[in-house]
């Protein structure tokens, strides 16, 4: 989810989330579980977020989406600030699933659609951030009938103590919560 260039990568203009996400190491963690999922035949989904040069397609209804949008030129489709950094691939056969609008990924995607085609049933969800899209990521996907992994040295948000306190308090209730080795682990 959103392991972008411009969202925690070298083109970031989320400094604080960027800098956690280097500091946690994600990037690292993500690639090293799509690397192993490549491998063992799972579905590698890239979650991207862009907006378009007029902004059209993208409700001005939430407080960070408007912010965001201030930022002349922020992930705007296109550029490289929505392509995935380079630890991630992405590599063919890998499914690219973007959003202009909202705050995670189901709604207003093909995301669904293209997971049941493909018989998955359970999503592990990575990236950022559990502030806000993590937790979106986790409950549509337990409402729309899947089961749910978080690995939670691939996710983070700021601040870190905060990012721990939702996976304890809340993602926890809707997910399992893991590590990158144990999923490894258990596709082995």
């Amino acid at each position: 989810m959103e392991v972008q260039r411009g969202v925690v990568g070298d083109l970031s203009t989320i400094p604080d989330l960027a800098r956690e996400a280097e500091d946690c190491g994600l990037a690292s963690s993500v690639g090293r579980l799509v690397s192993a999922g490549r491998v063992a035949g799972a579905t590698v989904v890239h979650c991207t977020a862009g907006f378009l040069p007029d902004n059209d397609g993208t409700p001005l209804n939430a407080p960070l989406i408007r912010a965001m949008l201030r930022r002349q030129g922020h992930l705007l489709e296109g550029t490289p600030a929505v392509d995935v950094v380079a630890e991630l691939g992405p590599s063919p056969g890998d499914v690219v699933s973007h959003r202009r609008h909202g705050v995670s990924p189901f709604g207003g995607t093909d995301l669904d659609v293209l997971l049941r085609g493909r018989g998955v049933s359970t999503v592990i969800a990575t990236g950022v951030s559990l502030n806000l899209g993590i937790p979106g990521l986790a409950i549509e996907a337990v409402n729309l009938g899947y089961s749910v992994v978080v690995p939670r040295d691939a996710v983070c948000g700021v601040p870190a103590d905060y990012g721990q306190s939702i996976l304890e308090n809340m993602i926890r209730l809707v997910a399992n919560v893991t590590t990158v080795d144990e999923v490894i682990a258990c596709w082995a």
